[in-house]
């Protein structure tokens, strides 16, 4: 599944991004691109949990385009 995080800026962000999704799935592949602004999770959890997760974290998404 595919995420735009308008606000993951750099790769500090990205860090910050990746533990959020790793709190809902450790085992989640993860790939996050700052410079796009996406995010790309192979994971069997809902992506409702990943959104909320990441919003928690301060990275509210909206679906990649």
């Amino acid at each position: 599944m595919q995420f735009h995080v308008a606000n993951m800026t750099c790769g500090g962000c990205a860090r910050s991004v990746t533990r959020a999704i790793q709190s809902v799935d450790p085992a989640a592949r993860i790939t996050a691109d700052p410079a796009s602004r996406k995010v790309e999770v192979a994971s069997d959890r809902p992506r409702a949990a990943f959104e909320a997760a990441l919003a928690e974290a301060g990275y509210p998404v909206r679906p990649a385009s």
